[in-house]
């Protein structure tokens, strides 16, 4: 069925929040629905060079997807919004609505401006909400961060312009944690409901064209809205890091460089994520991160026979060496083995790391399931070991 509106304007539903909220699980479960009964046009922002949401937005999905890249949506590529729209109006038989997923660094307030400001897309379309996410374990810390003279806080002003509140992660802090976010966030915006969820499960049609933005609440919380001159600034201390090439990586070795970088940086890391392929895995590893919180798994989705093994990453945070990240993650492409199948090497079984264990045995098979190396032992029941790295931490040439 379609939920298209009688005015035939097209409702467009923004979802904003900080890095790292959860904002493309909830355009995932939005998308996997079907309780709206409405088909979705996708447009996509980064802040980095290169994207990664697109390729974690669901592919079990037949959307339309533009992807605006390399910049906030709110400043350096906004017209490039306005001429997406456009393009999209082209296509709208396919289509009931449109929902625009922001860069973490977004200000919401130009993006809505863009329905109210820009003629051809007033005609067009109508903004029927924004949807704020917020990340439960870390949204206190965005609040509290202070920013250099006129830089905004943009946590601040995604929350002041939500129609929708959506405390996601709540299952990562306490019940005294969620009543003190709840009394902040209030403070900030009374009139927007406040919905608790985990991993961004909440019913899709009370956030999709439920008609919820009002243009006059905003004028009287910002009489300059439709101020066109405005200029959003960034905090120059955030920066990006982003990489992309055909190939496959080291899955082992990339855990261990994320695992230094969080114990380096911590809280700095405010958004990290990937889609790699993996030497020795037929399914795409996506890994994605907030500060010290890091998750990795691979997907269902394998490598199509004729897809390029494509490996892609972004890092967002604040007084990070570009470079530095950049080499990191170089390092972690899967190089030739040093050891041949049939190579005698002697393998770490246990034991702790100022004492491990170590045991004989004969390389069989290589990049077994993600791993550089499937060992055999040398004793009686011919145990099979696997070692993650290629590193003489893990094994050794044998005698």
């Amino acid at each position: 069925m379609s939920a298209k509106p009688a005015s035939n304007k097209v409702p467009v539903t923004v979802l904003t929040g900080f890095l790292g909220s959860g904002k493309t699980t909830l355009l995932n479960h939005i998308l996997r629905s079907n309780s709206h009964g409405m088909r979705f046009a996708v447009i996509e922002n980064e802040f980095g060079e290169v994207g990664v949401d697109e390729k974690i937005i669901s592919e079990e999905v037949d959307e339309e997807i533009i992807e605006v890249m390399n910049g906030c949506i709110c400043c350096t590529v906004r017209g490039d919004l306005v001429q997406a729209l456009q393009r999209l109006h082209s296509k709208v038989a396919h289509f009931d609505a449109i929902l625009i997923e922001t860069t973490g660094l977004a200000d919401p307030a130009p993006v809505a401006q863009t329905f109210f400001v820009d003629e051809a897309i007033q005609r067009l379309y109508r903004l029927d909400s924004i949807i704020c996410v917020l990340d439960a374990k870390h949204i206190r810390l965005r609040l509290q961060e202070k920013k250099p003279e006129g830089v905004e806080n943009e946590a601040l002003e995604q929350i002041a312009f939500a129609d929708r509140l959506l405390l996601n992660k709540v299952d990562l802090v306490g019940e005294e944690d969620i009543a003190q976010i709840i009394a902040d966030v209030k403070a900030i915006n009374t009139q927007a409901p406040i919905i608790r969820c985990t991993n961004g499960e909440v019913d899709p049609t009370t956030l999709v064209n439920i008609g919820a933005f009002e243009l006059k609440r905003v004028l009287e919380m910002d009489a300059e809205f439709l101020n066109t001159e405005g200029e959003h600034l960034h905090d120059s201390a955030v920066i990006s890091a982003s990489c992309k090439f055909t190939g496959d990586l080291d899955v082992g070795a990339l855990e261990g460089w994320i695992s230094e970088l969080i114990g380096k940086h911590g809280a700095n890391l405010y958004r990290y994520k990937g889609v790699l392929s993996v030497k020795g895995k037929a399914q795409k590893f996506v890994f994605q991160g907030v500060g010290m919180l890091f998750s990795g798994h691979f997907a269902p989705a394998v490598w199509a026979a004729d897809e390029p093994r494509e490996s892609r990453f972004v890092i967002i945070g604040k007084h990070l060496d570009h470079e530095e990240l950049l080499a990191g993650f170089k390092a972690c492409i899967a190089t030739p083995p040093r050891f041949s199948v049939g190579d005698a090497v002697v393998a770490r079984v246990g034991g702790t790391e100022k004492r491990p264990q170590w045991a004989k045995g004969t390389v069989i098979c290589l990049w077994d399931d993600g791993n550089p190396y499937r060992i055999q032992l040398h004793d009686t029941n011919k145990t099979n070991v696997w070692a993650p790295s290629d590193d003489d931490s893990f094994v050794r040439a044998g005698a």
